[in-house]
């Protein structure tokens, strides 16, 4: 679910500028409702400024008169028309070409000192693929001849 940015400034802007009640700021920021009428007596946020929630589309002005009209109703964030980013899976680390051959090396001292983990578990560990726990456990590895058990 979507939150609002900067909920004390935007608090701190909703109760100098609006006639909505400590509750329904409160709901809408995520703030205590005594954090909101701490801001309003001036107790906290003295000098921030703050931070008005239509500018940036969070609110529209329609929406904020409704809930003045009804105490009970409660603020709804408007809906965003920019598309949320993507999270992007992580891949293998890269490893300079320096270091490459340490991985391999790795990955046999983890196979001789812990057999209890797993090939996925290795291969995130050292950083490596799945395909290279296995054949270095398998004893096909390309150059296992020249392979070091090393932490």
């Amino acid at each position: 679910m979507s939150q609002v940015l900067m909920p004390k400034a935007t608090a701190v802007w909703l109760v100098e500028n609006t006639t909505l009640t400590f509750d329904q700021i409160s709901a809408f920021t995520g703030l205590h409702p005594l954090e909101i009428q701490a801001i309003a007596d001036g107790e906290v946020a003295g000098g921030m400024t703050g931070y008005d929630p239509t500018t940036n589309g969070q609110l529209t002005k329609e929406e904020i008169k409704r809930v003045e009209a009804d105490g009970n109703a409660r603020l709804k964030l408007s809906p965003r028309d920019v598309p949320m980013p993507q999270a992007r899976s992580k891949g293998p680390r890269y490893t300079p070409v320096a270091k490459r051959q340490d991985r391999p090396d790795a990955i046999a001292w983890l196979l001789k000192t812990h057999p209890e983990l797993q090939d996925s578990q290795v291969a995130k560990l050292v950083g490596s693929t799945k395909s290279t726990v296995q054949s270095v456990k398998d004893r096909t590895h390309w150059n296992m001849q020249n392979l070091r058990q090393r932490d």
